[in-house]
């Protein structure tokens, strides 16, 4: 029988796509806040050693003591890396440009591809009484997005509408069928978020219309605009819905994480 006097375990998703510029950093962010809005508990892990996530959720560089870096390497608990950020019931663990040398440390390690999966799982967990987890990838396939992949239930792939962006997608998916062989057999995609949409655009349409012929349900109905107000939030360290909360780009994630919601049966 479950342990019913355990909470329910978060949902973990990794946003991922090995192409920079997509809109994952921002997609993680502002899905985030969108979930916390909605009352979710929800804890963003930023893995990608140029820190976005930290600074665009308000993050100083100076209180990033700990991070995602001691969380995998240094056996740092959750309770002593997770921080409060500005959104109510969004929490952060931060990164710095220390864990770039993560990947080669990995190297040695030999449960090297699973330490962010029994990271995520200690027992202090429990008392974040998180709803969701989202992890930010970094813009490659390395070993931190395997680490990613194998602690995550699912993978979200932002894809910018624009010309080639299928393309990109069969490595990643070649990578995500590697990983449930190797670790995680549960693995699935939650869905493929296109971004930076401009309806105005017959390119952007094309590409609407190509990743639904081909990915068909996998495709978010949720499409993201190409949206100021977007691109400004983070120099403000804010997420989009606390930037401009009636602006298109907000009303976009608040949609986004309303159909995440109902997509995971809530």
């Amino acid at each position: 029988m479950p342990d019913l006097s355990r909470p329910k375990a978060p949902k973990i998703i990794a946003i991922a796509n090995q192409k920079g510029g997509v809109g994952k950093t921002t997609t993680t962010i502002n899905l985030a806040a969108g979930l916390a809005e909605q009352g979710r508990r929800v804890l963003v892990v930023d893995l990608d050693p140029q820190g976005n996530a930290s600074t665009g959720l308000g993050i100083e560089v100076d209180d990033r003591q700990n991070t995602t870096y001691e969380l995998l390497l240094d056996d740092v608990s959750l309770e002593d890396v997770v921080l409060t950020t500005s959104t109510d019931g969004l929490y952060i663990v931060p990164a710095t440009v220390d864990l770039s040398s993560a990947d080669i440390e990995l190297f040695s390690n030999e449960k090297r591809s699973f330490l962010l999966h029994d990271a995520l799982r200690q027992t202090q967990m429990d008392s974040f009484d998180l709803d969701y987890i989202l992890i930010d990838c970094p813009p490659s396939l390395n070993l931190l997005t395997v680490n990613a992949m194998i602690a995550a239930q699912s993978v979200l792939v932002p894809l910018q509408s624009e010309f080639f962006a299928l393309e990109g997608l069969s490595q990643l998916m070649l990578t995500i069928r590697e990983v449930r062989q190797s670790g995680n057999k549960d693995l699935r995609i939650e869905g493929v978020l296109l971004t930076m949409y401009d309806k105005r655009n017959n390119l952007s349409q094309q590409v609407e219309s190509d990743a639904r012929s081909n990915l068909g349900e996998l495709v978010f109905q949720t499409v993201i605009p190409r949206n100021v107000r977007v691109s400004e939030a983070p120099s403000f360290a804010v997420p989009v819905l606390s930037y401009d909360p009636t602006s298109k780009g907000a009303q976009a994630y608040r949609e986004l994480a309303a159909e995440l919601i109902k997509n995971n049966g809530e």
